[in-house]
C-alpha cells in the first residue's frame, strides 16, 4: 500500500514516513502544497496523508484538486484548529477523515486501516496462491506448513504480485508502486529482491510462482 504524506513539519514528515514504513506501507514525502497535489495527480497512491497549513497550497485546495480530477483515494487531513467549522469545511472539501495535532502514531495507524476497510477502497487481509498465505494484518508469510520470514521490501513486493496475480508486471509498475520516488529506476534492485524471494517462497517440490516474462516483465501465476 502507497502512501503520500503531505506535510512541511519537515520533523513531522520524518517520523510519520519512517514509522508507516515499519508498518509495510510505501512512503511519499511532499513538504508543500504545490508539489503535492502535482504528486497526488501524477502518481497512484492507495491514501493521502494532508496537512492543512501548507506553503503555497493549503490542504484544503490540494483536497479540492485531487477531487476535481475524479480520483476517490482516501484522504486524512491534519490540522491544529478544532473547531466544528473547518472540520466541516474539509469534509465538504473531499477529506475522508480529520485528526487534530498533536496526535498518537497508533491513532493515525487505527484510522489509515480504519479508511481502508471501507467498501470503495476494497482492501484484502489476505491473499493467497496455491498454498501460499500472506496476512497483511499479522504481516506473516506461510507457504503450506512452513513460516516464511521476508524483509519489508520483500514483503511488499509480494504483496503487490499477489493482489495482480496473473496480470504481467512492468519494471516501471513494480517500481511505482513497491519504491518510493527516491529509489534508482536504473539499479538492479527489483531483479534482485525478485531473486531473494523466489527462493523463499519456491521451495523444494512446489510449484514455481513468480514466472519472468521476457522483455515484459513479472507475474505471480500458479499453472
Amino acid at each position: 500500500m502507497k502512501i503520500l504524506i503531505v506535510e512541511d513539519e519537515i520533523r513531522l514528515s520524518d517520523v510519520l514516513k519512517k514509522n508507516l514504513e515499519t508498518e509495510y506501507f510505501i512512503v511519499d514525502v511532499a513538504n508543500d502544497g504545490e508539489i503535492g497535489a502535482k504528486m497526488a495527480l501524477e502518481h497512484d497512491y492507495d491514501l493521502i496523508v494532508l496537512d492543512q497549513m501548507l506553503p503555497k497550497k493549503t490542504g484544503m485546495e490540494v483536497c479540492k484538486i485531487v477531487r476535481q480530477a475524479g480520483k476517490t483515494l482516501p484522504i486524512i487531513i491534519l490540522s491544529v484548529k478544532s473547531e466544528t467549522t473547518t472540520k466541516v469545511e474539509l469534509l465538504n472539501a473531499g477529506a475522508d477523515d480529520y485528526l487534530i495535532k498533536p496526535f498518537s502514531f497508533e491513532e493515525l495507524i487505527a484510522r489509515i486501516r480504519a479508511l481502508m476497510r471501507r467498501p470503495k477502497a476494497i482492501q484484502e487481509e489476505i491473499y493467497t496462491i496455491d498454498d501460499l498465505i500472506l496476512d497483511t494484518k499479522r504481516q506473516t508469510v506461510k507457504r503450506g506448513d512452513k513460516d516464511i520470514y521476508l524483509t519489508r521490501k520483500e514483503f511488499m513486493l509480494l504483496e503487490y504480485l499477489l493482489k495482480n496475480r496473473d496480470i504481467v508486471l512492468s519494471r516501471a509498475m513494480i517500481m511505482e508502486h513497491v519504491w518510493d520516488m527516491y529509489a534508482d529506476p536504473f539499479s538492479n534492485t527489483i531483479e534482485s529482491h525478485i531473486l531473494s524471494l523466489r527462493k523463499k517462497i519456491d521451495l523444494p517440490n512446489k510449484q514455481k510462482l513468480i514466472q519472468t516474462v521476457p522483455g515484459r516483465g513479472y507475474k505471480l501465476s500458479f499453472v
